[in-house]
């Protein structure tokens, strides 16, 4: 085939294969049209036409040989059958509320044969429902959850024989139950530097969809990263959490909603340092709106409004530390408004700060607190708050302080409704 050279300056010529869809529509050979860093997708005159995950890791993997640049996704519903993969230097920008990603119909399949340790296959009772380029995840009874899980990408379909492209990480027995779903992060960042995510929605399709657990996903999920920006991203109806970030340095959150999600809405964890979630809004999820886990640092959570979520609005546990909570609106969420999880001395969320924050009528599901400090945790600050009881929920105590924890600062508070401050004893 005889090359087409670009005549603008600058411009070097780029082609490829590009994967056909997996509904029949071919993308073809393509010549990057955009002068700069810049490649559109998403109809007839973006660089790369088709409205598929495939078409977008076309344009990204095309950037990442050039070092960075944007991906503009023009308005449209864009059919996702496997993450959408980010390298560092990279943003993906939709065109707002009208650029819509939107999760394949859920497939989930057994084990004929264990699928051991470290193998990059796995043979499957039915792979009818499998795609070249879909995401899967791998588990069994034993191995469901957490660090567990394998996530992975199918590269190859042989009659019930898939091939994948992460080696397993642990062994998966048929006989527990071993199973293979394409359950996946629609939009991921895995270790990647100077990242940014905005404008667009992500719908998950959770009532056909297998559950991701948020340490191996996300609806936005961002994995030993860094320097990373969301902004203005929705992700609604995800089976799992909504947004996650697992072993992160400076990951800001900006203007985002996770709403009617299979986990939890904010899921900052595993060592993640100097988070910033400003701005945000996390409602009807069925865990925690916003959960912090394990080694969560130096982090500012601001702004947000956090409701109706169908456990605690915010929960701080496992060294959590450090971290200011200031000007967010907590209310009506299934249990306490903000939880500290039972830790010992050694590993508790000590040294954190509220302030400015309106806590108000939690406790829809069971008799909750405002705050509710429980482990060995101290150096608590809790100054210049409302924290109300108006007759919605059941939150009869505004700071519950458990026989364990000390060093808790109460002060310049407004509290109406409920017991101002309550020690166990």
């Amino acid at each position: 085939m005889k090359r087409k050279l670009l005549p603008l300056a600058g411009i070097f010529l780029l082609q490829f294969l590009c994967i056909y869809s997996s509904y029949g529509q071919g993308i073809g050979l393509v010549d990057i049209r955009q002068a700069g860093q810049v490649i559109t997708v998403g109809g007839p005159e973006a660089d790369l036409p088709a409205f598929t995950s495939q078409a977008i890791q076309t344009a990204l993997d095309a950037l990442k040989t050039r070092g960075g640049g944007t991906v503009k996704l023009n308005p449209g519903t864009y059919e996702i059958i496997g993450p959408v993969r980010l390298s560092g230097n990279t943003s993906l920008i939709g065109s707002g509320e009208k650029t819509i990603l939107k999760k394949c119909d859920g497939f989930r399949t057994s084990f004929i044969i264990d699928a051991d340790w470290g193998m990059l296959k796995a043979v499957v009772k039915d792979a009818s429902g499998f795609k070249t380029g879909m995401g899967i995840q791998l588990y069994d009874d034993e191995h469901n959850s957490g660090w567990d899980v394998t996530t992975a990408v199918i590269t190859d379909i042989e009659d019930n024989t898939i091939y994948f492209d992460n080696r397993t990480v642990n062994d998966y027995i048929a006989s527990l139950n071993g199973t293979v779903s394409n359950s996946f992060s629609l939009v991921e960042a895995v270790e990647a530097e100077n990242v940014r995510i905005a404008d667009l929605v992500i719908e998950g399709g959770k009532s056909s969809n297998d559950y991701i657990n948020g340490c191996r996903g996300g609806g936005v999920y961002i994995h030993k990263s860094k320097n990373c920006i969301v902004e203005n991203v929705r992700v609604n109806d995800f089976n799992g959490d909504s947004f996650s970030w697992q072993i992160t340095e400076n990951i800001t959150l900006r203007r985002c909603e996770a709403s009617n999600g299979g986990g939890l809405g904010f899921h900052p964890g595993t060592g993640s340092d100097r988070s910033v979630v400003e701005d945000c809004i996390s409602h009807h999820n069925k865990g925690d709106g916003i959960f912090l886990c394990w080694r969560v640092q130096n982090g500012v959570f601001r702004n947000n409004i956090v409701y109706s979520n169908g456990d605690n609005g915010f929960s701080i546990g496992h060294k959590d530390t450090d971290n200011l909570f200031e000007n967010n609106h907590v209310y009506e969420n299934g249990l306490h408004g903000v939880l500290f999880r039972n830790e010992n001395e050694q590993n508790s969320g000590h040294r954190n700060t509220f302030r400015n924050n309106l806590i108000e009528n939690n406790g829809m599901r069971r008799e909750s607190a405002g705050f509710w400090i429980g482990g060995e945790t101290h150096d608590i600050i809790i100054t210049d708050n409302i924290i109300r009881s108006s007759g919605k929920g059941n939150q009869p105590t505004a700071i519950f302080v458990g026989s364990k924890s000390s060093n808790v600062t109460s002060m310049g508070n407004k509290i109406s409704g409920s017991k101002e401050i309550v020690y166990e004893k």
